[in-house]
Order: structure tokens, then sequence, then C-alpha cells
């Protein structure tokens, strides 16, 4: 198995675009580059673990998931500061004994913090949060004088209309009454 590793300094050899090189040749190897590639530790393995999240908001709240594999419950904490949601946790790495040969190093560890601003009109004293099979989930319910109304509409048939109107206008006319049937 073989583990192919690009050069950083490959890069930094290659002339300018005020030198002797082809200038899409040096395009070419800038759209090759990936930023992310050098932020790792010392051991190969990325240095930052950030988990992926997911915001959805429903009828009656607002609805936050993450994947958090691996994680402990104790490891995660929650705070609601007026309108920011800041949700803070680590990943611990796990123990490496000496001779143990690994072939490839791609989970990530370490301390996340993530923040998010609500909107207003959240209820923050019935924040629930849960932790199950590695999936978090904040749940932010609305408060009720923001929730929408449903206002019903009373529908009146054709015939009922003109008898309210007929009665109104004979109403208005000097000492008649309605006839009663």
């Amino acid at each position: 198995m073989a583990i192919v590793r690009r050069n950083p300094e490959e890069y930094l050899s290659t002339p300018t675009a005020f030198g002797r090189t082809d200038p899409f040749e040096l395009v070419r190897q800038m759209l090759r580059w990936d930023p992310f590639r050098e932020i790792v530790s010392a051991a190969g393995t990325p240095s930052a673990f950030a988990p992926a999240f997911e915001v959805k908001e429903t009828g009656d709240a607002y609805l936050f998931r993450a994947d958090l594999p691996g994680v402990a419950e104790k490891d995660v904490e929650i705070s609601l500061t007026g309108n920011r949601l800041t949700v803070n946790g680590k990943r611990e790495a796990e123990e490496r004994e000496e001779g143990e040969n690994y072939y490839a190093l791609e989970r990530s560890y370490g301390a996340f913090t993530r923040s998010f601003t609500l909107p207003e009109g959240v209820d923050a004293d019935k924040v629930d949060a849960e932790l199950r099979n590695g999936v978090l989930t904040v749940r932010i319910p609305k408060l009720p004088e923001t929730l929408p109304k449903k206002i019903s509409v009373k529908a009146k048939g054709a015939l009922e209309g003109m008898v309210e109107k007929v009665k109104s206008a004979m109403g208005k006319e000097k000492g008649s009454e309605p006839a009663k049937a």
C-alpha cells in the first residue's frame, strides 16, 4: 500500500509568473493546491474536530442537530445567552500503543466551539438538548406570542347575505316593521 503525499516545497520551487514558467502551468499548480492539507498535527492526523450542524425551523421551534460520534455527554456544554446559542465540546484521541502500525490517520480530535445567532422570540427557559447515538439535538421553542395565530373565516351563502341586506334595508325605513312569517 502506497501513501501519496505532496510536498509543499514543490509549489515554492516553481518560478513566478514573471519568470520563464508557462502561466497555464502555474494556474494548474495553483488549482491543485489544498490550503487545508498543511493543517495537521505532528502525528499526521488532522488537528481540528469540527462537527457538521444542521439547523431547521419548524412551526413551533428551532432544531439544531450535530454529528458528534465518539463524544461523551459530559464533554458537551450548551449555553444560551440572549439570542446567541453556543455549543462547546471535545472528542478525546484514542490511546496509541508503541509498536502499532497505522496506514491511515484521518479521524480528527480536539475541542470545538460553534455559535449561532437566533432570531427574536425564542423561549430560553424551555430549551431541550439530547445526545443519542452520536447525534446531538437541541430544540429551542418559540414564544407563544410569536407563533402564528390561525384566524377562522366564516363564510355565508349568497341567500343568507341577501336576507341580511334586506333586513338591514327594511330596518332603516322609518316606522316600518319587517314582516314576520
